[in-house]
């Protein structure tokens, strides 16, 4: 799924060998900053030690507790099949309008006719903004009719909000839709044209047959709050936020799948309102030093050790590769490497870029620090 800062890729370059050295060490594996759930699921799947994971947010509690809270596979066939039947009967009592042949107009008749289905929140708050009216009304109509037993029902979710991820009309993040205009309205048809049905039923086939080798747990929390819980015993993971804009700005479509409403939005990015966007400290510039001062002062006074990972250059969130090593070693002992990695700028349109057409590359090449802090 789109994620920036997403650690995937870096556990094939050096983060995951040096996991499996230090997990052997630990009781408990705990993810203070589970973002897309990428390294909670990775260790759960491959170390038979409890993890969790907290997140500000409800979509990567899911994302990680879809697997880290399992302990046996799903049977996926029968149970989604199910899922998509109870949903396609909702699907069809909605006359949905086709988008084919995008025009200015025609978007705006679409965008009128989402905002008028007041029953659907996902199709009033992004139907012809982020999803096509069809996607729209599929991923209302799958989020209405989510299996009932708890385990089956956290895969679902997640795998609909995945697929709708990768669906999703938006360059990099969920932060702004393309628009019909001339240069981006083939984007904004590309996305409107994917099948989210065959991506939910992909994803979820995928996540039913992932489990942790220990039950573990996810949930919403603070990290300097999640951190009062951790034990002598235990290996913490701090990927904390490098942007100096609030990921809930980023996140707040996949948010309000996972919640199933957002009220009134508002903007061209179709914000929610403010209270229902998650505030980091970690994203103020004035700020974040001292949460992370914080946060890992309650992770040292508890005997826990713990592995760090940050961009090695300033971010705008007013810290750096350097004040991140500084604040450590106020409080642990500090073992240091380094990995290449790759990191979004925020609403690139592509890898690439796309030259003559205004782009600029999604995501760019940068060294990743990664320390390893141990116990004074």
């Amino acid at each position: 799924m789109k994620y920036m800062g997403s650690k995937r890729a870096m556990l094939g370059n050096g983060l995951g060998e040096l996991l499996g050295r230090e997990v052997t060490h630990a009781r408990r594996f705990v993810d203070l900053f589970a973002g897309s759930g990428a390294v909670a699921v990775h260790v759960a799947q491959r170390f038979a030690i409890p993890v969790l994971a907290f997140d500000l947010q409800r979509y990567s509690a899911i994302l990680a507790g879809a697997v880290i809270a399992r302990q046996s596979i799903i049977k996926w066939k029968p149970t989604f099949e199910a899922w998509q039947k109870r949903a396609e009967s909702l699907f069809k009592a909605y006359d949905v309008p086709s988008a084919d042949c995008l025009t200015v107009k025609l978007v705006t008749q679409l965008r009128s006719w989402c905002e008028a289905q007041v029953e659907l929140p996902i199709t009033t708050a992004y139907g012809g903004h982020y999803f096509s009216p069809r996607q729209a009304v599929w991923i209302d109509a799958f989020r209405a009719t989510l299996p009932k037993t708890e385990s089956s029902r956290t895969v679902a979710l997640a795998a609909l909000i995945q697929a709708s991820s990768q669906c999703a009309a938006a360059p990099g993040h969920t932060a702004q839709p393309f628009q019909p205009t001339r240069t981006a309205k083939r984007f904004l048809s590309e996305a409107w044209c994917k099948d989210i049905v065959g991506r939910t039923r992909t994803v979820f086939e995928i996540i039913a047959d992932q489990h942790a080798q220990r039950v573990g747990r996810a949930q919403v929390a603070d990290a300097n709050d999640a951190a009062q819980q951790l034990k002598d015993c235990d290996l913490a993971f701090i990927d904390p936020p490098y942007s100096g804009v609030h990921y809930s700005r980023f996140y707040h479509v996949l948010e309000t799948i996972a919640d199933g409403n957002c009220g009134e939005v508002s903007g061209t990015g179709r914000y929610p309102t403010r209270i229902r966007r998650p505030r980091s400290r970690f994203s103020v510039g004035s700020e974040s030093a001292d949460a992370l001062d914080g946060l890992l002062s309650a992770v040292s006074s508890r005997g826990a050790r713990a592995i760090v990972t940050f961009p090695d250059h300033d971010c705008s969130n007013g810290l750096s590769g350097d004040s991140v090593r500084e604040i450590a070693a106020r409080h642990f002992h500090v073992y240091e490497q380094g990995v290449e990695s790759k990191f979004s700028t925020l609403g690139g349109t592509s890898d690439q870029g796309r030259p003559g057409e205004g782009g600029r590359s999604a995501r760019r090449l940068a060294k990743e620090l990664i320390l390893v802090l141990k116990p004074k």
